[in-house]
């Protein structure tokens, strides 16, 4: 039997599981890796909006880090909602601790509805002490304008965004390209040296809740498995553009991706 491959996913918890720690672990199901988790708050929301988020203590975070990688381990983590400076640096504690290697950063900021998910203050210390642990970022251009306080509207600002993200310490920028106007989505993968473009099928809709969640998540399960880099996130796109395409058309607002899409 061949070895069971392992991800965890540190972030928050959505009520209405289209996001967070529950679109995590249904996609690393998906794909095959045994998922595990971290709560780090806990969010009232539903496809219409986020009400509440309430963070849980720090010291609940870091000890459910400990006592699973201690145990479990995991070839592969991700983070998502973080909210605040406390939480950010208890994990990066935690991940350097236990050396993992093959670390996503979904840097979660703010959600489609328009509520803050992560603090003004929890930046710096994003910068700081867990975008150098990380293999890669993951922002959309919204989170990447906000990270490297550059304006992005065209495909070469979105170069010169990776290139100021990626002196910040992670190994890899991947710009997600979704916000720019057009009938294709051009992402763009940065590794300190060249850029790798990847233009995929823009689907017209509304259901779009977690996208960035299930695209980190997907991307995580692959390098658990030991999937190169560059084809791990064409594996994640193909996923999260398929799940897109048959989203279930859940809620009256921004509904969820569909997590039993196929994996190509």
């Amino acid at each position: 039997m061949n070895r069971l491959a392992k991800a965890m996913t540190i972030a928050g918890s959505d009520s209405g599981g289209g996001a967070g720690i529950q679109a995590d672990l249904k996609t690393f199901h998906q794909f095959g890796v045994y998922g595990t988790s971290a709560i780090t708050a806990v969010t009232v929301q539903n496809t219409l909006g986020v009400t509440c988020v309430y963070p849980l203590p720090t010291e609940a975070v870091a000890q459910q880090m400990h006592e699973v990688l201690r145990d479990i381990g995991t070839d592969a983590a991700k983070t998502g909602m973080l909210f605040n400076a406390e939480i950010i640096e208890a994990v990066s504690r935690e991940i350097s601790h236990f050396d993992v290697k093959k670390l996503v950063v979904d840097p979660v900021m703010i959600a489609k509805g328009g509520a803050k998910l992560l603090q003004d203050e929890a930046i710096a210390a994003l910068k700081r002490f867990l975008l150098p642990l990380a293999e890669v970022i993951t922002p959309n251009l919204p989170e990447a304008e906000f990270l490297s306080g550059l304006r992005i509207e065209t495909p070469e600002q979105m170069r010169e965004a990776a290139r100021a993200i990626h002196q910040m310490g992670p190994r890899h920028v991947m710009m997600k390209g979704g916000h720019l106007q057009g009938d294709a989505i051009v992402d763009i993968l940065y590794d300190g040296r060249d850029f790798f473009e990847m233009e995929h099928e823009r689907v017209p809709t509304r259901h779009t809740h977690g996208t960035g969640c299930t695209f980190s998540a997907a991307l995580t399960a692959e390098l658990a498995k030991g999937t190169p880099l560059v084809e791990a996130v064409d594996r994640a796109n193909r996923f999260i553009v398929e799940a897109i395409r048959t989203a279930p058309q859940i809620g009256g607002g921004h509904g969820p991706t569909n997590h039993w899409a196929a994996v190509k």
